[in-house]
């Protein structure tokens, strides 16, 4: 039985890629998508696919007509959350490959989602290096008191810190929270030159020209010290393999879920 999937986003970077992969993919089917800068389109005229591709919608609303059973969110951040909400409203498993979304909007979405009795797969990363980053980094933490991320991004990005950097601190939260040594009231200098402190860890963002996503995870301990390094590279190919996962797997949940190694056996 094929999963049925409405993907939003469908002709950016990222979205592009996932939907070949969906194509390619014998218990996935494709059947409605949303771009609005290619509306009216057929899918496979923007993303040079061959199949028998749907007409991309202008908005979500028209997009979920089509009746899917997983709704993939790939656009912005301004639209994500209203986009979740509406997708879970109409009955859909929801995939979350948008970055920068709040912890606040995390519990409203969660609570729309039991509300429904529908699964919310929330992945900052769906690159399965960055997923075995966040575990060894989770790894490390149980062990080592202090650290320190480090999130390299262009200098185009909107949103910092990155979704993979939220992700991190989020799942190291569950852990404990970064020793400071000086804490940020007896720090002295200008205000944020120590970085942000996100849910317990110390967060410093470089946006510059360069790079396209990195993070170093940096842990501490007398005369030694332990870096963690993630690097994507330029393709948008290293995401399809997780989102494919991720499809599959929300069908099963209810509520909201974060991380792709939440649905794994790592």
């Amino acid at each position: 039985m094929n999963i049925n999937v409405c993907l939003a986003g469908a002709t950016g970077w990222a979205g592009s890629a996932l939907a070949r992969g969906i194509y390619s993919a014998p218990d996935l089917k494709l059947i409605s998508a949303v771009s609005r800068t290619h509306a009216g389109k057929s899918l496979g005229s923007v993303i040079d696919q061959n199949e028998n591709t749907p007409l991309l919608s202008s908005t979500v609303a028209e997009a979920l007509l089509s009746g899917p059973d997983v709704f993939v969110e790939y656009t912005k951040p301004d639209v994500a959350k209203s986009n979740v909400v509406s997708a879970l409203q109409h009955g859909c498993h929801v995939l979350v490959g948008t970055s920068g979304l709040s912890e606040d909007d995390y519990q409203e979405i969660d609570a729309v989602a039991r509300a429904v009795g529908k699964g919310v797969l929330a992945c900052g990363n769906f690159s399965l290096t960055a997923v075995l980053f966040q575990k060894f980094s989770e790894m490390a933490a149980k062990h080592i008191p202090h650290w320190e991320v480090i999130d390299y991004a262009s200098s185009t990005k909107i949103d910092s810190p990155s979704g993979t950097a939220r992700e991190l601190a989020y799942r190291l939260s569950r852990i404990r929270e970064s020793q400071l040594d000086v804490p940020h009231d007896q720090s002295q200098g200008p205000e944020g030159i120590r970085g942000a402190r996100l849910n317990g860890t110390q967060v410093h963002a470089v946006r510059l020209p360069g790079y396209v996503l990195s993070l170093d995870a940096i842990f501490g301990l007398p005369d030694q010290k332990l870096i963690i390094r993630y690097e994507a590279g330029t393709s948008a190919e290293p995401y399809v393999d997780g989102a494919l996962i991720g499809i599959r797997k929300v069908m099963s949940l209810v509520g909201l879920h974060r991380g792709l190694s939440s649905v794994m056996d790592l």
